[in-house]
């Protein structure tokens, strides 16, 4: 079921013109830098954009212009997770896993999920209750979970958001245990709060 919904929705995504992709692109920005939990945030994991997805290039600059720290993971094939990294440049950026933007500084650059305020994470589809569907590796489910930052006495969850065109909103994904959810979907129609059950 998952297979079929990736290929149909991936199939929508890659048929928005590029010309649409890149309007729709900007009111996408334009809502994430709105966004108070962005706004409030220091760190921010961002994915670094891949083919047809939102593209969050102008997005890491201009969180990199205010002065806010980048942080972008890397596939480690062989332990089979991300390694985080901090960046300071796009340049710092070259085809890695797939073809996919990944960093390739030096090890003090390393970063945990802990360090991080906010997370921005891929997906090929999202429904209203926060599901996502990933790319089926499963690299995102593993960095995330368990990701609650203890801040003196009180703990809180680090804010999870997806951004997405409107075409991979979907009314049901099926879900499991393991699987991360996102608190906030941003389209290029909307700011979508998943309501906590």
């Amino acid at each position: 079921m998952k297979r079929i919904i990736r290929k149909e929705i991936l199939g929508k995504r890659d048929s928005i013109p590029t010309s649409e992709r890149k309007k729709k692109d900007i009111l996408i920005q334009q809502r994430l830098l709105g966004l108070p939990e962005f706004r409030s945030a220091k760190a921010i994991l961002f994915y670094a954009s891949f083919r047809t997805e939102v593209d969050t290039t102008s997005m890491i600059e201009e969180s990199l212009k205010m002065g806010k720290k980048v942080i972008v993971p890397k596939v480690d094939k062989k332990s089979h997770r991300l390694i985080l990294y901090e960046i300071k440049d796009l340049r710092e950026l070259s085809p890695g896993f797939m073809g996919i933007p990944e960093p390739s500084p030096p090890d003090e650059t390393i970063r945990e999920i802990k360090d991080v305020d906010l997370a921005i994470i891929p997906g090929t589809a999202f429904d209203y209750s926060g599901n996502r569907l990933g790319y089926g590796a499963g690299y995102y489910d593993v960095v995330l979970s368990g990701t609650e930052k203890s801040e003196s006495t009180r703990t809180e969850k680090i804010p999870f958001v997806a951004l997405a065109y409107e075409e991979q909103l979907i009314d049901s994904i099926p879900s499991e245990m393991h699987d991360v959810k996102v608190d906030i979907i941003i389209t290029d129609r909307e700011v979508i709060r998943i309501k906590k059950k």
